[in-house]
Parts: structure tokens; sequence; C-alpha cells
């Protein structure tokens, strides 16, 4: 069940004027960086702003609802420290979350057992209206390699108890490796049963490569969740442009059981990718004709909300219209993860977008999918690499995909497929870097695919570099199908496609110091609750000898 719906107060779904005017006078994306347009909207640096850290509190003693509605979560575990999330909304369906504009004081306690009687560490928080009553907590000094549990207090009310875990030390030689990976979760087409069976997984982490939510209306049924009319308030019946839009579309997606409970079960490592700003944006370039100034408040605000709500540290904070998303995370020496932003910094689509034929335009040797400084930190982060596995989590498919058995064959411009030369200098990089066991993760296409990632994608008996384990989404897209129509088509058409499937789900990953497994699951149906999860295909692929073989 979701919580009490409330209608929001809102002032209506326009920017603020000096916003507005700030942005049109600049021009440019730091424009958010003056005083009195940051202001505005509290986009402020580090704590918020002097004079606003100083704004009164509210005693949580004065609590009459419980705050803890949207759960716990954390993320980005690292050797010594764990990331702790939570957000007080009584009522989430409201603007301001049922919760004055105060400052709250929040405690934490971190233990090595569910039941909370071996408590390690504790300490206390304040939740800050400017970040809307939300809870960042980096928790240092711990040992590696340890599973912990941990809960939240506001005065007489206790959130739900959440588990995560460090990283090994960084020098460990770790033996294995298990991880989810998931993306695409549009809630207005489908339950999240997924999450639910995800929740219960023995994994050690859970890899969110994009599309946390969906800037589209979501109306009162819930689209295919088919509540009875009215359940959901009108504020959500509208695309998502403020920064209250993004943040009430937060509230309503963490509001999902089934969410939460994989959050409270797991520790996240999150990327985004286009749609929790807007459809196939393009650094600057938004999908439709809308003034400049326009754009960049509504990335601002959508990187605003992100943050927020998201399992983030303190080095992912924004500033103004800008969040620097890529960073590198270690699992011993086992495994280095390079989360990689492949929306902020990108070309614009050539040829329009969608799905078209190769030519100059896509193929001009300046366009970017990763702008430069990320791309060089990627590669220079290989050379420097002493992992076994060298995994790249991002959004949007890398290998080569045609859509047809024609020469030429269309292609997706949003793919790296419209970026060929970006992907072209990752794949020299990485053979210059000698990197033996590369394993990309990706989202957005809503259908499980297990490529092998060839050197040359056109000599099919070129050197395979390593694998793409593409997930398929969580509810993105409705029920979908084991076979979709064009199965046949692209299987013949890409001789290094080896699984493909259009049911939702997620994917398990398990690492090995000789072996990586890759298990593909499904549900049969989103669009009712309760299908039960199967394991589509399983593939290996061996340390030394990259290539998809089935388990």
């Amino acid at each position: 069940m979701t919580p009490a719906h409330h209608q929001a107060r809102t002032d209506g779904p326009g920017h603020a004027p000096e916003l507005r005017a700030a942005a049109r006078r600049l021009g440019r994306r730091r424009f958010l960086t003056v005083t009195g347009a940051a202001a505005a909207l509290a986009f402020s640096v580090n704590l918020p702003a002097a004079g606003t850290a100083s704004a009164a509190e509210l005693d949580a003693a004065h609590l009459t609802d419980d705050p803890f509605t949207l759960g716990v979560a954390s993320g980005d575990p690292q050797p010594g420290s764990v990331l702790l999330w939570t957000r007080l909304a009584p009522v989430p369906y409201q603007a301001d979350s049922g919760l004055p504009a105060k400052r709250i004081d929040v405690s934490w306690e971190l233990a090595l057992d569910e039941r909370f009687r071996r408590v390690v560490r504790r300490g206390r928080a304040t939740a800050h209206p400017e970040f809307h009553h939300t809870v960042h907590v980096e928790v240092d000094h711990l040992a590696p390699g340890h599973v912990y549990h941990y809960r939240f207090r506001a005065g007489r009310y206790v959130s739900p108890a959440g588990r995560t875990r460090t990283a090994p030390a960084p020098r460990s030689r770790a033996s294995d490796l298990t991880f989810g990976v998931v993306s695409c979760q549009r809630y207005d087409q489908g339950h999240y049963t997924a999450y639910r069976h995800l929740a219960k997984e023995d994994v050690d982490v859970v890899l969110h490569l994009g599309d946390y939510l969906y800037e589209y209306a979501v109306n009162s049924s819930a689209g295919s969740r088919a509540y009875p009319e009215g359940t959901l308030p009108d504020l959500f019946d509208r695309e998502t442009v403020t920064l209250e839009d993004y943040r009430l579309r937060y509230a309503l997606y963490k509001s999902d059981p089934d969410l939460r409970a994989a959050h409270a079960a797991h520790p996240f490592v999150v990327t985004w990718d286009d749609h929790e700003t807007e459809n196939n944006y393009a650094g600057e370039t938004p999908e439709n004709s809308v003034p400049p100034e326009e754009f960049l408040i509504r990335r601002a605000a959508a990187y605003r909300a992100y943050w927020e709500n998201m399992p983030l540290r303190r080095p992912q904070l924004p500033d103004g219209a800008d969040l620097r998303l890529y960073r590198r995370l270690h699992w011993g020496r086992l495994a280095q993860f390079d989360v990689l932003d492949t929306r902020q910094y990108r070309s614009n689509q050539a040829y329009g977008d969608g799905w078209q034929f190769p030519g100059p335009e896509s193929e001009n040797p300046g366009r970017t999918m990763t702008g430069d400084a990320q791309e060089r930190w990627l590669i220079n982060g290989w050379h420097r690499s002493d992992a076994l596995w060298n995994v790249v989590p991002q959004q949007v498919t890398f290998s080569q995909r045609f859509n047809s058995t024609s020469t030429p064959s269309k292609v997706s411009m949003d793919s790296w497929d419209g970026y060929p030369a970006s992907r072209e200098r990752l794949l020299a990089g990485a053979q210059a870097a000698g990197v033996e066991n590369l394993m990309v993760l990706t989202g957005d296409v809503h259908v499980h695919y297990g490529f092998d990632i060839k050197r040359d994608f056109e000599d099919p008996g070129s050197r395979t570099l390593g694998t793409e384990i593409v997930t398929t989404s969580v509810t993105s897209g409705r029920d979908g199908s084991a076979k979709p129509s064009n199965w046949d088509t692209l299987m013949a058409a890409n001789p290094h496609l080896r699984f493909y499937s259009g049911l939702r789900g997620y994917t398990t990953v398990s690492l090995g110091r000789e072996v990586a497994r890759a298990d593909f699951k499904t549900v049969s149906h989103v669009t009712t609750e309760g299908a039960p999860l199967t394991t589509a295909a399983s593939f290996v692929t061996e340390v030394g000898e990259q290539g998809l073989k089935p388990a």
C-alpha cells in the first residue's frame, strides 16, 4: 500500500522568475552560481548557505506522524566507510512533505547484528529543509569487508532497519563478488515485482544504471498499475519540470514497498540516464525546442533532486546545473568499477536522433559520449588498475547493434553506435592499458542482451576484448515478451550478440578469480502483481579468455 495521499500546495509549475532572469542574462550553465539565483531555489554547495543553516529547529519530539515513509538506503561501499540515507516525509505526496521549513535533528546507529545489540557506531545528523529533509551520513573508520545494520530515529519514531556492507581492504585478494544490475523502472508501467525478488537475493551490492524515475505524467490510477481512479493526487499528472515536481516524483517512486525493500536489503551504486531529467537530452541540449536557459534550470532542478534522493556521497553534491557523477569504486584487487555518466557531457545525437544510417555526421572523430575529461579519467584509471576485472557500469548500448541484415544497416544514434569514434578511443585505450577482463554493464533499452565486445565489430573474427551485460527494465515497456518480434533479425545481424530477451527483470553477476557468471532473470508479467522469478539464461566468461559461453 502507498502512504496517505494529500494534494500538494504549490505556487504553480513555473520556475522562479529570478532564476529565469539570471539564466537569460548569463546564458551558460554556470548561471546558478550567481548568488541571487542560487538562493532562489537553495542551490547551495556543501552545507546550506549562511543564514539558512541557522534556520529555526523543529524539536523532533513534536513529530506526530511517522517521518520514515520513504524508507532507508545505503550506497557506494568503501573499505572503511558506508553512506546511509533517509528522508523525512510524514506526508510524502505533499510538496512540503508535511514538515515546516525547519531543520530537524536525526540520530542514527550502526550495528553488527540485525537486533542492534552490538552497536558499533552512533551519531546525529541534521535534516535540512534546503535539502528537502534528506539525510546523507558518511560513517567512517569501519572494518573492511563487514556487513552492518543501520537505522535512524527522529523523536519517538524509528526507521525500518537497513543492511549494508563495507568493501574489502584495498589490497586484499577478494575471491568473489556478486552484484545485481537494474535499470528503467517507470512507475506507471508496472509493479516492482523484480525488486521484491531482488530484495531476497544474496548479493553484495546493486548497480542501478539509470532511469530511476520518468518525467512523464502519472494519472490518478497509475497507468498500468490500475489503482482505483483517484488514488493518486493530480499533482503527479504533469511532466516534471521544476524542483518541486522532481522531488514529488521521487516520493511517488520511493513509496513503493518493493523498491524500499531492495534499498533496505542491499547497498546501491547509482548512475542516471536521461529520464531522471528529460528523454534523450544530450549535455546542454534538450529533447525539444525550448530556450536554453529553461532547460538548464530544469537540469539543475533534476540533478538537485537526484542527489537529494539517492545514496550519494558529498563529492556528488551538485553545483547548479552540474553534478560530477562519474566515480571509481574498488572491491579489493578483484574488481575496479568505473561508473560513467553518458548524458551530461555528450555531443548532441547525430541526424536528429533515432535509428539512422551512419554517416559523416555520426562518424565525426570529434564527437564524444563522455566528454574529454571523463574519457581521460577512464583510460588513465585503466592504466593504473591492478584489478582482475575492470567493470564499467554505464547507460546505453556499447556494442555495435544493427537492426537489419542489410548493408548498410541503421543504428541507434542515442547509443554508442552514434558515437563510434568515442567508442574506438575507449577500446584502443583498454587495449593499450592491457585490460584483459573488461565488462561493460548497460541499461536503457528494456531488454536483456549479452554481447561479446569485439576489438573490431566489422570483423567477427577479431579479438574479443570483453563482454557487455545489458540488463532489462524493471517495468518500462510493460510486460514485454521472451522473444520480441525482431529477435531473429537482431541475432542474425549481430554475430557477437549471444543472448536476447524482452521480458522484465534484472541480472545478477558473480565475479570470481577464474570466471564470471551472468544470470539473466525475468518475470512473466508486471502489469499485475505476483509473477514468479525465472532464470532465462546463464553465461560465463573466463579470466584471460573473454567471450560469453552458456553456463
